[in-house]
């Protein structure tokens, strides 16, 4: 069923990944999609590989994303859908994290995302819905995980406080909050490879220890993230406001097994 028919959709992040998926599943789903991202050839392919138009933007750059935001109004209009999908995935220890991975990390995941729903905030439709992507990283606690969990903790707080700022147009503002998925901001980039934010071994011990813990035993996909963004971006979820849909197979319920 079209349930976002001729919806315009804007999806950041949207050339690999969680938005890559979820890009897909809107378009499937009738809506006119846009993705955005950092990397030109990326963001190209991946927008003739899904049908869909193309912005290049640096959320980090509040220069690039005052562009965005009139590329997007001249070119699209206004926003039904706003899904804050671009972030880093980053692990270290408080003790050795540098700062210029802090930055990085808070720049991207908090500051970028925090500027660019405010630019977009003018193009957004009256009873649209905004989603953020967040992550069970605050939950959990983590080793390694501190400054990409507090940056996420900040967006569930931000979309709380912009549910209550926009609730005067009837926009809904919702964050989804992923587990350990196949693909997104755990996959890393080739800047956080050149960074070695975090080796491959300690990467593997430490999916293999969130799936001992995952009530479902496996990981979950960028098409099921995808699916509770569509189901919050859609009138099914239409008295679903200022709420964290978490999809993480169970690992953040805290169970005691004897």
């Amino acid at each position: 069923m079209k349930t976002l028919k001729d919806k315009v959709a804007v999806v950041t992040g949207g050339n690999r990944g969680i938005g890559y998926s979820t890009a897909q599943i809107l378009a499937e789903a009738g809506a006119k999609v846009v993705i955005t991202g950092r990397d030109k050839e990326s963001v190209n392919n991946a927008s003739a590989e899904l049908g869909v138009k193309g912005f290049i933007a640096d959320q980090r750059k509040l220069e690039t994303l005052d562009e965005l935001a009139k590329s997007l109004e001249d070119q699209v209009g206004k926003i039904d859908v706003l899904f804050l999908n671009a972030g880093l995935g980053t692990f270290q220890p408080v003790s050795s994290t540098p700062e210029d991975v802090y930055d990085l990390i808070m720049d991207t995941n908090l500051k970028g995302t925090f500027f660019t729903v405010q630019k977009l905030i003018p193009l957004l439709n009256d009873g649209a819905s905004v989603i953020f992507n967040a992550s069970v990283t605050p939950i959990l606690g983590i080793p390694g995980s501190s400054v990409y969990a507090a940056s996420n903790a900040a967006i569930v707080s931000l979309a709380r406080i912009l549910s209550k700022e926009l609730s005067d147009r009837k926009i809904r503002v919702n964050t989804v909050s992923p587990g350990t998925i196949r693909a997104g901001v755990h996959t890393p980039s080739e800047e956080e490879q050149k960074k070695n934010l975090m080796p491959s071994e300690k990467r593997s011990a430490f999916e293999n220890a969130l799936e001992r813990r995952m009530l479902l035993k496996r990981y979950g996909t960028a098409c099921e993230v995808g699916n509770a963004v569509k189901f919050l971006a859609s009138d099914e979820s239409s008295f679903v406001n200022g709420s964290v849909l978490t999809v993480d197979g169970g690992v953040t319920v805290d169970s005691l097994n004897y």
